[in-house]
């Protein structure tokens, strides 16, 4: 059930689940029932376990782990050697750098095997680095940006820029990755002319033109 409330909660677009349209590299293992989405790519030694949800125009990178359940949305870039563990929800137009990795149990222990499963969702647009590693039970916001190497701990808010051991918020980035640099009225426009505010709340928003 606490799964399931987290996962009803995040945007994931509709999908083609049809393997003719489709890349399957002949060394990836993808299970009967996973759906793939139309145009993605699976490349060399990759797997998809059972009941699992890749959208379109994704490309899962060599040696990627996609568990049971899992679910990803459309335009995702999986980078070699990630693993995305049960529990998982990643949204559309996600970045996952090369080897990082999602955990899924807080107090692992070999000798356990009926752990409770800590669901993380990461947000629509965010970019996670090389090498990075998210503890289990958080969300990442949308278009944030963790950097390679980070440990991320807790929640990270829109737009927020962190990294390091344990992930600390160090600014906020556009859309487009650009620092985002506020005025004293809580505005900051790019140079490509996108607006941004800090709400009451203190959150980063994009600014609809």
């Amino acid at each position: 059930m606490k799964i399931k409330r987290v996962v009803d909660k995040v945007f994931i677009s509709s999908r083609l689940m049809n393997k003719n349209d489709v890349f399957i590299h002949h060394t990836a293992e993808v299970a009967d029932n996973a759906s793939i989405g139309k145009n993605t790519r699976v490349w060399n030694n990759a797997q998809v376990r059972e009941n699992s949800f890749v959208g379109q125009d994704c490309i899962i990178g060599k040696d990627v782990y996609i568990d049971l359940e899992v679910r990803i949305g459309n335009s995702v870039k999986i980078q070699n050697g990630v693993s995305v563990y049960r529990g998982v929800t990643v949204e559309d137009d996600v970045f996952l750098g090369p080897h990082m990795t999602f955990t899924n149990d807080r107090f692992p222990r070999a000798s356990v095997s009926d752990f409770e499963l800590y669901p993380t969702v990461v947000r629509r647009g965010a970019s996670i680095g090389a090498h990075a590693t998210i503890v289990c039970g958080i969300e990442i916001g949308e278009y944030a940006m963790i950097g390679a190497g980070a440990v991320v701990t807790k929640d990270i808010p829109p737009f927020a820029l962190a990294y390091g051991n344990p992930a600390r918020i160090h600014g906020y980035v556009a859309k487009n990755g650009e620092k985002l640099c506020f005025n004293d009225m809580g505005v900051a426009v790019t140079s490509n002319g996108e607006q941004y505010q800090i709400n009451s709340k203190g959150i980063v928003e994009y600014v609809e033109k």
